[in-house]
Formats: C-alpha cells, structure tokens, sequence
C-alpha cells in the first residue's frame, strides 16, 4: 500500500505555478475554472473569462482533456467495428477514459483549492496562451 501511495505522489509531483497569480484573480475566477474541467463547458471560460489568467492556466487544462476525450471516443467508436480487436479496445478506451475522469476530478480539486497546479500527463501541454 506504501508503493501505492508513493507512487500516487510522484505522479501528482507536477508544477506549481499558484504563487504566478494574484489572489483577487484567484477568487474572482474559481467557478470558471471549475467549468473549465467539465466537457465542452470549457468554451465558457475560454470566451467569458479572456482576462483571467487563472482561468485561462485552467481552461487549457480543460481543454487538453476535452479533445482527448473526443479522440478516445473517435478512436473508440472505429475500433469498435473490428472483430475481436474491439474487446481489447474496449478495456483499454475504458481506462484511458477513467484516466482523464480523474484528471478532471484532479483539476477541479485545484482549482477549489486556489491552486494553479499542473496536471500529471497532460499538464505541459499549451493550447491556449
């Protein structure tokens, strides 16, 4: 259980950028980055909180792992038509998808927090500037 757990820290050793941020902003901008992790809910801070930074720092979060979540269902959805391959594409698109729910619980928690945290995996990925 001790691996586990030190396993799970490493993987969430990722970069703090939260001090980068003015706390006014923080405050002012956590509901948008709340909806920023949730699916295609993203376009509204993308559009409605440009000036934020905090919000921005998350909304491409968020975004990363929308498209993810729309190529695994693209690439879910096509292997599912080949014989005996859409088992195994099955279990695995099932995992990556459980992966990138908990990137998004993971964000949300960030954001609760005031933390401007990058997300294991995903997190050095820059979409948006």
């Amino acid at each position: 259980m001790a691996d586990v757990n030190e396993t799970l820290n490493k993987l969430n050793d990722t970069k703090d950028f939260t001090e980068e941020y003015e706390q006014e902003d923080i405050q002012n901008n956590k509901v948008m980055g709340i909806l920023a992790y949730l699916g295609i809910l993203v376009l509204i801070p993308i559009f409605a909180a440009k000036d934020s930074k905090f919000a921005r720092f998350h909304a491409n979060q968020g975004l990363v792992l929308a498209i993810a979540g729309i190529a695994l269902s693209i690439i879910g959805g096509v292997l599912s038509w080949i014989p005996i391959v859409n088992i195994i594409a099955g279990i695995v698109c099932g995992l990556a998808g459980l992966v990138l729910f908990i990137l998004m619980i993971l964000g949300i928690v960030n954001v609760v927090n005031g933390r401007a945290k990058e997300l294991p995996i995903v997190g050095k990925i820059r979409i948006l500037k």
